[in-house]
């Protein structure tokens, strides 16, 4: 499990620095990540190395934003999402790794596409507050949180409808990820099987490179464009997606 290359190591502190820089309001970076684990452990292997990371790192958003969450939004959204995450865990048992890497790869390019999307409605008021909105985006983001752990954007398009100001936004987000992770860490370990004493080694070997991410992160947001910074990490996670495609 650590017998990797240097470049592999690399490439893993890399992505534990990127998951890092997420949890601290560097949005959307961590999907550079999924395609990366994907092409070195395998796609639905690569699910159970990134599931221990996220949760590590959804604790420093937690930590300091979890007095802002808003519950009222989450118990709507919570039913739905486990019922995308029983869906993506049947899926999961019936195709073969290279049909699952595809999946993950398409969601990876639908996450791209709501970013988008989203960019381009900013400000507007286009979500409708209603039942249904939240169960379309709770299955939809269950389903992508338990094939690739991609939900970020679907989730965000969930909050934006919401109208909640920024330190609500994060608090809400950052409970939301971190109880559906820890929903999803035993079933990966009884029903899936990708993690063990093996893969946690080496997610504890990367805690380091989680820290380093959350402190970079909060460095970089106050430094970089936001302009400039998106159009770099939507380049770069199609780029690293259609890998998963060959």
């Amino acid at each position: 499990m650590i017998d990797f290359t240097f470049i592999q190591w690399i490439l893993l502190f890399l992505c534990a620095m990127l998951i890092g820089m997420s949890k601290v309001g560097v949005p959307g970076v961590s999907l550079v990540a999924v395609p990366i684990l994907a092409i070195i452990f395998g796609g639905k292997a690569s699910t159970g190395i990134l599931l221990p990371i996220l949760i590590m790192a959804d604790w420093f958003g937690v930590g300091y934003y979890h007095r802002h969450a808003r519950w009222k939004y989450l118990m709507k959204l919570f039913p739905w999402a486990f019922a995308g995450i029983g869906i993506a865990l049947w899926v999961g048992e019936v195709i073969s790794d290279e049909w699952f890497r595809n999946i993950m790869a398409i969601m990876v390019f639908l996450c791209i596409g709501l970013m988008l999307w989203k960019d381009r409605k900013k400000g507007g008021q286009f979500f409708p507050n209603t039942w249904w909105f939240a169960a379309l985006m709770g299955i939809l983001g269950g389903f992508a949180t338990m094939i690739g752990n991609v939900a970020g954007p679907i989730f965000a398009i969930y909050l934006l409808a919401m109208h909640l100001p920024k330190n609500n936004y994060i608090a809400t987000g950052a409970w939301f990820f971190l109880i559906l992770n820890l929903v999803k860490f035993p079933l990966h370990i009884f029903v899936w099987q990708t993690i063990g004493w093996q893969s946690l080694k080496l997610d504890l070997l990367l805690l380091p490179g989680i820290a380093a991410g959350a402190v970079i992160g909060i460095w970089l947001v106050k430094k970089i464009p936001d302009k400039t910074y998106r159009t770099f990490v939507i380049i770069v996670t199609a780029l690293s997606a259609l890998l998963l495609l060959i």
